[in-house]
C-alpha cells in the first residue's frame, strides 16, 4: 500500500487545475541510493543546516528514518530514537531545530491501545492519527509529548508543518462539521491555542499535506477538487494585505505520477521536497535503477521560478 492510499480507505479523496507556470523546474530525486531504494518514502523534514534529514518510511506501517549528510554522500537511514513501535509519521521540523512534530497513532496515554480513526462512522483499529511533539535536548531527543486535545480534536489529525512564529499550519477537524480542512494552531505564551480553518481557496478545493514558509509569506499544499478522482497536485499560494492568495499550480513537471504530497521545504526554504510514486522515463539514463519501481520516492524541486516572479510581479 503505497503513502498516499493511506487516507483512500478512511476518506473520499478528491485534482486542481492544471495552470501555468512561469517557467520549467524539473525534479530530481532525493539520494538514490543512499535513500531512495526499494521502499517508500516520504516527508523530508531537515535541520536548520541541512545535515540530517528524518522522514517516513514505510508501506502500511511507519517508521520515521534519520540519515546525515557527509559531503555529498547521505548515510544508510536508521530508525529516529524516538520512533520504531508505533506508527508513526509526517515528520516536521522546527525553522530553529529545537524540537520536531510528528503523527502517531501511539497510545494518549501509558498502557492504552493505539488510537482508532473513525470516518463516516466506522472505526479503522490502529489507523488514528495524533499531533506529537519531541524537543532537542542538547545532542539527543527528548520523550516525545501529544499536543493538547485543542489541536488533536478528531482522530485524523497530521500533515503539520511549522512557521518561525511557532504556530502549526495541519490538517484536521473544522467546526462545526468536523471535516477534514486546513487549520492553523497559534503558539503563545507556551501553549496551542484553539486551531481555526485557514482561509485558502474556494471551498470546493480539497487541500492536505501543508508546507509553510517559516516567514508565513508563501505555502506549498496539495490540492483536488472536492469529488474528483483525478490525482492531488501541488499548488503554491502566496500571502497578501488581505490573505491568501488564490493557490497556483504547480504545473506537468513536477505534478507527475499517481499523486504528488507531502510538501516540505528544505533548509534553503526555497527547495521544495515532496514524495511521489512518479518514474523516468525509459530515455532516461537512470531509468533501469532500482529505485525506479514506481514505488513512493522523495523528489526535490527548486522554487525559484515562482518565488521570483512573484517577487516581479509585487
Amino acid at each position: 500500500m503505497r503513502l498516499s492510499t493511506i487516507l483512500s480507505a478512511l476518506l473520499a479523496f478528491a485534482s486542481t487545475a492544471h495552470a501555468a507556470t512561469p517557467g520549467t523546474a524539473m525534479p530530481t530525486i532525493f539520494a538514490p541510493g543512499a535513500i531512495a531504494g526499494t521502499d517508500d518514502d516520504g516527508a523530508a523534514a531537515f535541520t536548520p543546516d541541512g545535515a540530517t534529514v528524518y522522514f517516513m518510511r514505510g508501506t502500511d506501517s511507519f517508521t520515521l528514518m534519520e540519515s546525515h549528510r557527509d559531503g555529498d554522500h547521505w548515510s544508510k537511514p536508521k530508525a529516529a530514537p524516538f520512533s520504531g513501535h508505533w506508527r508513526d509519521l509526517d515528520p516536521s521540523m522546527a525553522p530553529n531545530g529545537s524540537f520536531l512534530l510528528f503523527v502517531s497513532n501511539r497510545p494518549a496515554a501509558s498502557g492504552s491501545s493505539p488510537i482508532d480513526a473513525v470516518s463516516a462512522g466506522k472505526h479503522y483499529a490502529g489507523r488514528g492519527m495524533h499531533l506529537w511533539r519531541v524537543d532537542r535536548q542538547g545532542d539527543h531527543w527528548g520523550v516525545p509529548v501529544r499536543l493538547p486535545d485543542a489541536v488533536n480534536s478528531c482522530s485524523m489529525t497530521f500533515a503539520p508543518s511549522i512557521a518561525v512564529d511557532g504556530s502549526i499550519y495541519f490538517i484536521g477537524c473544522a467546526a462545526p462539521a468536523g471535516n477534514l480542512q486546513l487549520l492553523r494552531s497559534v503558539y503563545r505564551d507556551g501553549h496551542y491555542l484553539a486551531p481555526y480553518a485557514v482561509k485558502l481557496g474556494d471551498a470546493g478545493m480539497q487541500i492536505r499535506d501543508p508546507a509553510i514558509a517559516p516567514d508565513r509569506s508563501f505555502i506549498v499544499i496539495s490540492t483536488k477538487p472536492t469529488g474528483s478522482q483525478q490525482p492531488y497536485r501541488l499548488a503554491i499560494a502566496f500571502h497578501t494585505p488581505t490573505g491568501w492568495s488564490a493557490p497556483r499550480d504547480l504545473g506537468d513537471t513536477v505534478n507527475g505520477g499517481k499523486h504528488s504530497m507531502g510538501a516540505q521545504l528544505g533548509a534553503d526554504h526555497r527547495t521544495l521536497y515532496f514524495y511521489s510514486d512518479r518514474r523516468l522515463p525509459p530515455s532516461d539514463p537512470d531509468a533501469t535503477a532500482t529505485w525506479n519501481n514506481g514505488a513512493d520516492h522523495i523528489w526535490q524541486v527548486s522554487l525559484a521560478p515562482w518565488l521570483d516572479a512573484h517577487r516581479a510581479e509585487h
